[in-house]
């Protein structure tokens, strides 16, 4: 028991913080209550809060300074709203999904409650000063996969610390003086990613401060599942700093005690912020009050022992007896703090209704009035009445239910001509517009600076033009990139002291020092979450995945967290990350390095590069470095060492995305390829034409974005006929390719045969250059599809060849 208790001498509280924190404290727990009311009545659809963690995010947020970052979870509600960064009519408007960012700034109605952002980009997409910004990463649902980029967040830190080339960025960090705050429940830190986060912090030495969060469950699986010893600060205990060597600094407190979580936090920040030391903060013994979410309630696995010590152990309750015993303030003062705080949450829960609903009513009785306009005048009225009726009856009816009822009433009277229905037409039309901007925007930058926006600069060639291996066309590239941007960083596997496992680095750590070219451990999940975090602050990363396969082991951080950034903050983040690897063309099934469908379908929101060769390889690189999107680039594996002539700006050469290039003009057939196909398929056109055929070859160069002009079109026009080439499983690239060009340029109506895909088997390739040949694409493939093709429709001429 907490009896006469005083914070120590190094705490700056005094008895009005005390007082402001339970003030906090309690309209947190209320808003909390109220929400999940707000749920199981319909008008939300789900809640998740930050009940029973209240006050250890207080004890944090003391600590917590301009600059800083958090890099958190879903119950992070009292932090932020003691940073000042949400209120608590924010928090409704994000349980009601209120599209609009003037009600619902952190993800503009897009993400579930309990998913809070700062806003880093201006009205023009232009970078606001951190420094200035209590900065809060846009949180993600997928258990602990907040952990990777708050290992890159904490690593900035360390970098604008030690290179002073890039201290000129002042308005991203002073000089390293932040700290990144990580939270997370214990039952996620049982996930990988948290083990790989931990263990890079301590091998980095970072100012990353993890804070656990630790109320005995996960779900309703109890800690003794969930953790080796049933605790992750001793689990963790081999990662402890001591005179063995750097590590983390574990510490270990109560979530109720108000004293000890102060202290706790000052003596883990000062550390983290003074010396660049890692700091684990495990908050034992909280509660959760209402369970986990609104999905169901904590009764079902919960004992009734259980429940008891949740009630008396509730860190608000434990506060409230700490302050009075303390002589801090009266029964009666925080009576009425409480009666203030039920107020509170009401007031801001309304307002965030009324303000939801004010455009959604507007809209509902637009629509009803229109409807009824036309029901007077159509044949159709009693249909028309029966939607309206509908329609009425629709219990806190949602643009889902308004837009579907003018278009359940235009289909039905689609026949009738009538001024009115003219109306609804254009009410449709206009809703749609205005629900794509609600809903559909900012998958990529739709500002001046998107890579799209950057005009192209081609290679120039003299008699002087060295021809060259490759690997030095795209050293060269990189040695002058590395010289002119002091904001570009390379890490990854075997980057630095061998220059990457194919030489296209080779000498430039020694050259440009470890700060810039790194070598990481084999950890693709928390070297794709440096990147991340680097490039949400201001630098310019390139992180490699060394082979194209590996990149399953980082696809989950891919796709849900970098490539969502800026869609899930509707516009208000941005981390624009390259991950370059090489691929195609390998042997075996563990290094086939062709998992492009896979990528199609996870990394909307990236860019994805396929160049052929490494001049073009340079030149998207270069786009992309003056753009402000995240993008994949695959480098072509069997090009290392195939021969290129360098360009004389190789350092300036900037290639269009989303612009196919014509490798081989033809008459007889259009072939669709990319990356090391290219070369496959380019000498299959030249065999093709020995035998009177002749291909078009293009090399679509991107795709993601893909043709945006529809030059494709344009060449099936002339050639009736096409062929999607890819080494990628049945259906995946080669399927996208086709319907991109297909269905989306509308190609088909100028088609005289079938479409065809040419694809690698539906097995991954064994090892062995026979395995290859009989399970990817090869010359003769190529060939003899282009041969069959023409052959039906010729076959005088071109008589089947077996």
């Amino acid at each position: 028991m907490l009896l006469n208790d005083s914070l120590t001498g190094t705490s700056v509280l005094n008895q009005e913080d005390i007082i402001n924190d339970y003030r906090l404290a309690c309209e947190s727990r209320q808003v909390s209550l109220l929400g999940r009311k707000d749920t199981m009545g319909g008008r939300s659809k789900f809640g998740i809060f930050g009940d029973g963690k209240e006050l250890a995010q207080l004890a944090m947020a003391h600590v917590f300074r301009p600059g800083d970052f958090r890099s958190g979870y879903y119950r992070d509600q009292t932090i932020e709203a003691a940073l000042g960064n949400l209120t608590w009519q924010q928090l409704f408007a994000q349980m009601y999904a209120h599209a609009d960012i003037e009600h619902e700034p952190s993800t503009g109605g897009r993400s579930m409650n309990g998913h809070f952002s700062t806003r880093w980009i201006d009205e023009n997409g232009k970078w606001l000063d951190q420094t200035k910004l209590y900065n809060s990463v846009c949180d993600i649902s997928s258990t602990a996969g907040q952990m990777p980029r708050a290992v890159g967040l904490a690593y900035a830190s360390k970098l604008y610390k030690t290179n002073q080339d890039i201290q000129y960025l002042t308005t991203f960090s002073r000089q390293g003086n932040e700290i990144i705050f990580a939270t997370i429940g214990d039952a996620s830190t049982s996930q990988g990613m948290f083990f790989e986060a931990m263990n890079a912090a301590g091998v980095l030495q970072i100012p990353l401060l993890t804070s656990v969060w630790d109320d005995g469950y996960g779900i309703s699986v109890p800690v003794e599942y969930q953790t080796t010893k049933g605790s992750i600060s001793k689990a963790l205990a081999g990662l402890q700093r001591n005179q063995d060597g750097p590590g983390l600094e574990i510490m270990t407190v109560n979530g109720w005690d108000y004293p000890a979580l102060i202290e706790t936090y000052q003596k883990a920040a000062d550390l983290c912020r003074r010396k660049h030391i890692p700091v684990l903060v495990h908050v034992t013994e909280l509660t959760q009050p209402q369970g986990h979410s609104t999905s169901g309630s904590h009764e079902r696995y919960k004992s009734k022992s259980r429940l008891q010590w949740e009630q008396d152990h509730d860190c608000n309750a434990r506060f409230r007896k700490w302050i009075l015993e303390n002589g801090f303030s009266t029964g009666d003062e925080l009576e009425k703090i409480e009666a203030e705080a039920r107020e509170t949450a009401y007031q801001q829960r309304n307002l965030a209704w009324q303000a939801y609903r004010k455009d959604l009513d507007k809209e509902y009785i637009e629509t009803i009035q229109l409807l009824q306009d036309f029901m007077r005048e159509s044949r159709f009225s009693s249909e028309i009445s029966n939607i309206i009726l509908e329609l009425s009856k629709t219990y806190l009816p949602v643009r889902r239910d308004i837009t579907g009822s003018i278009r359940k009433v235009l289909r039905i009277t689609r026949n009738e001509i009538h001024p009115v229905r003219d109306k609804l037409s254009d009410l449709l039309k206009t809703f749609f517009k205005d629900n794509t901007e609600r809903f559909s925007t900012h998958l990529y930058s739709e500002f001046d600076d998107s890579p799209l926006n950057v005009p192209p600069v081609f290679p120039v060639f003299s008699e002087d033009s060295p021809t060259v291996d490759g690997r030095e066309i795209i050293r060269s590239f990189f040695n002058e990139l590395f010289e002119k941007d002091p904001r570009v960083v390379a890490l990854g596997e075997d980057v630095g002291s061998i220059g990457d496992v194919n030489q296209g680095m080779a000498g430039l750590q020694e050259k440009f020092g470890e700060l810039r070219i790194t070598d990481t451990g084999i950890r693709e999940t928390t070297i794709i979450g440096q990147g991340i975090g680097m490039a949400m602050r201001g630098l310019r990363p390139i992180v490699e995945i060394q082979y194209f396969d590996y990149i399953y082991y980082a696809l989950s951080i891919l796709t849900d967290d970098l490539a969502t950034l800026r869609y899930r903050t509707a516009g208000g983040q941005k981390a624009p990350l390259i991950v370059r690897t090489r691929g195609h063309r390998l042997e075996g099934i563990w290094h086939s390095g062709s998992p492009m469908g896979t990528i199609l379908g996870s990394l909307r929101g990236m860019h994805v590069i396929v160049p052929r060769n490494f001049t073009q390889a340079a030149g998207f690189y270069n786009t992309l470095l003056r753009g402000d999107d995240p993008a994949l680039v695959v480098e072509p594996l069997n090009s290392y060492r195939q021969k290129e002539v360098l360009p004389d700006n190789i350092g300036e050469i900037c290639l269009p995305l989303g612009v196919p290039e014509i490798l081989k003009e033809g008459e007889d057939i259009t072939i669709v390829t990319y990356g090391s196909m290219c070369r496959i398929v380019s000498e299959a056109a030249s065999q093709l034409s020995l035998m009177g055929i002749e291909a078009e070859v293009i090399d679509v160069q991107t795709l993601l974005p893909f043709d945006i002009h529809s030059s494709i079109l344009t060449s099936v026009k002339k050639t009736s006929r096409i062929i999607f080439a890819d080494e990628d499983l049945p259906g995946s690239a080669s399927g996208y390719m086709m319907q991109q060009v297909l269905e989306k340029q509308n190609a088909y109506r100028w088609l005289d045969s079938p479409p065809v895909t040419i694809s690698a088997k539906a097995h991954r390739p064994p090892y062995g250059s026979d395995g290859d040949y009989f399970s990817k694409p090869n010359v003769d493939d190529i060939i003899e599809k282009v041969y069959q093709i023409i052959s039906e429709t010729d076959p005088s001429r071109f008589p089947a060849l077996y």
